[in-house]
């Protein structure tokens, strides 16, 4: 559950500094050297889209056993972590890496690199704790154990 929340708290924050920074973003996106232009619009879009879903699912409900908000980290943490390496890889030069759109501005470098990493960790481990927890509750869903029920 704490886990949930601190990521909550972060994914929130990534997704409410990108939205300020939204007429950026496309711009910031595309010094990674894959999407420019609208492509890079659309891909914004929808890391945004994804931060503010999993943010503020996690930051909501931290003890759901849902396992689409848990999906939906796992795909955004995906993409920054593929965008961060290909271009470390590529030896680009990132000044703005993004996370925060035009705030807390890091330089894409190993730190970086780092906390994708982590990032894709955490990833792992809600998906374990996701499968295992369906798994438990069995083929009715869990209603039973009054999980995801509720109460009045």
């Amino acid at each position: 559950m704490v886990l949930r929340l601190v990521l909550g708290t972060v994914c929130t924050a990534m997704a409410v500094g990108q939205v300020a920074s939204v007429t950026d973003m496309p711009a910031v996106l595309g010094a990674y050297g894959l999407v420019h232009g609208a492509p890079a619009g659309v891909l914004a879009a929808l890391l945004i889209a994804g931060e503010l879903v999993c943010g503020a699912w996690f930051l909501a409900r931290p003890r759901s056993t849902a396992i689409v908000p848990v999906w939906v980290y796992a795909a955004v943490s995906l993409m920054w972590s593929g965008l961060a390496v290909q271009a470390y890889a590529r030896g680009l030069t990132v000044d703005n890496c993004g996370c925060f759109g035009n705030y807390l501005t890091q330089q894409l470098s190993w730190p970086v690199l780092v906390q994708d990493a982590l990032a894709l960790l955490y990833a792992v481990l809600l998906l374990r704790t996701a499968r295992r927890t369906a798994a438990t509750r069995g083929p009715t869903g869990g209603a039973e154990a009054g999980r995801d029920v509720p109460t009045p």
